[in-house]
């Protein structure tokens, strides 16, 4: 009989380079699950490697300057490069630097990266040995993951070019994303991370339509879609969430404890002129309101945002309002971006004047400290309280190690940290109770009981 051949050390190895938001790293994990199922290995540098991967972000041009270096110096370290994601969809600024690359493919192009992939250098699989888990290859912690449920954008920003970079909205059946969110739980995930460009028009472009899941129909809609993962009894986190009237039916949900009390939502900005020239819900008292009745109906909401400062026309009255704003809705979590003039915005076509950059810079600056006293504010109200905290890094015990989570206010990466000590260890993934004893304008620090 003759033996069965060996898979060797010549198994081809890939090294992965993944820029840009969360988005971005489900393409990535979607791409390096395929890539382990034909039997690849994943490298740790790019001199191990037989090439090299960049799925590249280009939705600001400081973003796309951090994608080509990234190229470069994979380049300069491998030579046999293949550049994916946003800034694929220009392939002209990538190739006029790097004409040397084996290929550029744009966003969600998963079957044209591995075909460049195997052109590249040929799998070796090996059913026998080679073994895939069920939930794919992540890039996360096992304790959390990203839940991708639709692609693409329908609305038309006038700073933004995701559109133009990730075509027109396109949602995924309800059941095929529930399918996704037990496997991603049956392999030990305790939160997921819901995510999309626009979370809240989810299922629009679908005309809502239902599909099967176990033995029910279940609708691709928003709200149907948080009620199904809220009985996951998972940490369920909702981002990118566009504040339309039918998010106030979530609301309930986080009051009921099936969805984490937290919603990400990119305000951008509170004055009326600014919002309409960003093309943006211009009724800041409206929703005010709407913030004021969430909170009276779900007292624990955190709210975390995004806001441009410095956009074009913007004047010193309207940065004001903005300030004003931001203090009578007592954003939890907010960061700021100074604005940039990224090629193909519409926003370039206004004929708005332009901010000065040493005035954009004042701005940023006075928006982060309005806001660093707004979140030390709110964050001295937990002193004293008791908060599950899911844990990130171990600590505790004999080790004297602080642990190292997050409580239910906070997202991994974006928001503040929770520093617990512990008289016995505590592993990445446990969710603790923790009593808070003091706080900073971010994070908390307390004792798990």
């Amino acid at each position: 009989m003759q033996d069965k051949p060996k898979l060797s050390s010549t198994a081809p190895r890939v090294s992965f380079v993944s820029l840009g938001c969360p988005k971005a790293l489900v393409d990535s994990e979607r791409i390096l699950t395929s890539l382990r199922a034909e039997g690849y290995e994943l490298a740790r540098n790019h001199a191990g490697a037989d090439v090299v991967v960049v799925n590249t972000c280009g939705f600001l041009d400081s973003a796309k300057s951090e994608s080509l270096e990234a190229i470069g110096a994979a380049i300069a370290e491998n030579g046999k490069v293949i550049v994916t994601g946003c800034m694929g969809a220009e392939p002209e600024i990538i190739s006029k630097s790097f004409p040397q690359v084996l290929a550029i493919t744009g966003p969600q192009q998963y079957e044209s990266v591995i075909e460049a992939i195997h052109q590249a250098v040929t799998p070796l699989h090996d059913p026998f040995l080679n073994l895939l888990p069920e939930q794919g290859v992540k890039l996360t912690p096992r304790h959390y993951a990203y839940l991708k449920i639709s692609e693409g954008c329908d609305n038309s920003c006038s700073f933004c070019i995701i559109p133009h970079l990730r075509g027109p909205l396109v949602s995924r059946p309800a059941a095929e994303v529930m399918r996704e969110a037990e496997k991603l739980a049956q392999a030990g995930v305790k939160e997921l991370l819901v995510i999309s460009q626009d979370t809240s028009a989810y299922g629009r472009d679908l005309n809502y339509a239902d599909s099967q899941f176990g033995s029910y129909r279940l609708r691709t809609r928003f709200i149907d879609l948080a009620r199904a993962l809220g009985d996951l009894n998972l940490w369920i986190r909702l981002h990118y969430v566009y504040p339309y009237p039918h998010v106030d039916e979530v609301i309930s949900l986080m009051s009921a404890g099936k969805v984490l009390p937290y919603l990400d939502i990119p305000f951008q900005h509170a004055a009326p002129n600014v919002l309409r020239a960003m093309k943006r819900p211009a009724n800041e008292e409206k929703t005010l309101a709407r913030i004021r009745s969430w909170r009276a109906a779900c007292p624990e909401l955190t709210l975390r945002s995004t806001f441009i400062v410095g956009f074009p026309g913007e004047t010193e009255a309207d940065f004001e309002a903005l300030l004003e704003w931001l203090e009578e809705a007592e954003i939890d979590r907010a960061g700021a971006f100074k604005y940039e003039a990224v090629a193909g915005a519409p926003a370039n076509a206004l004929g708005l004047a332009p901010v000065a950059p040493e005035i954009k810079e004042i701005r940023w600056r006075r928006f982060m400290e309005k806001q660093q006293k707004i979140s030390e504010r709110l964050m001295k109200r937990k002193v004293g309280k008791r908060l599950s905290v899911i844990i990130d890094h171990a600590g505790g015990g004999a080790s004297g190690v602080l642990a190292k989570g997050r409580t239910q206010a906070d997202a991994p990466q974006i928001d503040g940290v929770a520093y617990v000590a512990s008289r016995r260890p505590i592993r990445a993934g446990e969710i603790v109770s923790v009593k808070v004893e003091r706080t900073d304008a971010y994070d908390i620090y307390g004792a798990a009981v």
